[in-house]
């Protein structure tokens, strides 16, 4: 035997050998998992810990461990009345994201050169080079009272004083959180459509099929991975969503996040910890839903 154990080991290292190989793979794992160890999971097990706490007086936390947090949040009608509010708000705009970034993908990949791809997808990826309270604060000069689309209107005859319709009320936040998903949504889309082969569409027309049925019944199947991501990207972080409710929305545009935001501001931590861990066991099991229901791939092992 030419192998490691014909040099000074037997049959029965073999095993040992396999292990400690395995082990030394793992070492450059470790510093990542220290990060998330401690950053993440440490500070997830605090909030746990303070969710069964509660804020006295003083507000100051008590090691009193109860679970009254956690029933305010499923009793009190207006926490559930945001939190149903905040999945509607969630639910749209990835609807309207997909409605948007799909079109957009499609002619991107199939119609325009590689050379001019790449171009358009770093137009879609520059905003993200700008803070994104920058960002936000921009819609407010084209919503605002004063703002772009009132000077418009104005200027065709069609209102004669400013609305503030699109200002400070859900639709605002609805349009900016549209805007702010939409790079994620195409970006999600464009890496599934580059690898589909439009050549099956071809191939359906001729055998009879319309457009729509060839859309319908084989491109959607075989891109579902990349809807089902862009899903993922847009909805999920619209939950935990604060900044764009509070400059474009005010207090009518209120999400489930800005209550969380309040209670830390206003010491009540052991109340928005609790509700920071609904917030997260409701997302964790969305993802997991998303996983073994739709059976999504995992996507660094698509790519």
């Amino acid at each position: 035997m030419t192998s490691e154990v014909g040099r000074g080991t037997t049959p029965a290292d073999a095993p040992e050998i396999g292990q400690r190989r395995s082990v030394a793979r793992l070492w450059p794992a470790i510093p990542a998992a220290l990060v998330l160890g401690v950053l993440f999971l440490g500070s997830m097990a605090f909030m746990v810990v303070f969710s069964f706490w509660r804020t006295d007086a003083d507000f100051h936390l008590v090691p009193d461990w109860n679970v009254d947090n956690y029933v305010k949040f499923f009793t009190v009608p207006t926490y559930l009345r945001t939190f149903g509010k905040t999945l509607v708000m969630a639910a749209a705009v990835t609807v309207a994201a997909l409605a948007t970034a799909l079109p957009f993908t499609y002619f991107l990949v199939r119609y325009v050169s590689r050379r001019w791809q790449r171009i358009v997808l770093l137009a879609v990826i520059v905003p993200f080079w700008t803070s994104y309270l920058l960002r936000v604060y921009a819609w407010q000069a084209i919503l605002g009272e004063r703002g772009v689309i009132n000077q418009l209107l104005m200027g065709l005859g069609i209102i004669d004083a400013p609305t503030r319709l699109f200002t400070y009320n859900d639709l605002s936040v609805f349009i900016v959180l549209v805007y702010v998903s939409f790079p994620f949504a195409a970006l999600a889309l464009y890496a599934t459509l580059e690898r589909f082969d439009f050549g099956q569409l071809r191939a359906a027309q001729d055998l009879g099929a319309r457009p729509d049925q060839a859309l319908r019944h084989i491109l959607l199947p075989q891109i579902r991975p990349g809807i089902i991501t862009a899903c993922i990207f847009v909805f999920v972080p619209i939950i935990g969503e604060f900044l764009t409710p509070v400059v474009v929305g005010g207090t009518q545009g209120v999400l489930i996040g800005n209550l969380v935001i309040n209670f830390f501001r206003g010491a009540q931590i052991a109340q928005g910890a609790a509700f920071a861990i609904v917030i997260a066991a409701f997302v964790t099991l969305l993802l997991i839903v998303f996983r073994r229901h739709l059976q999504v791939e995992d996507v660094v092992a698509r790519g």
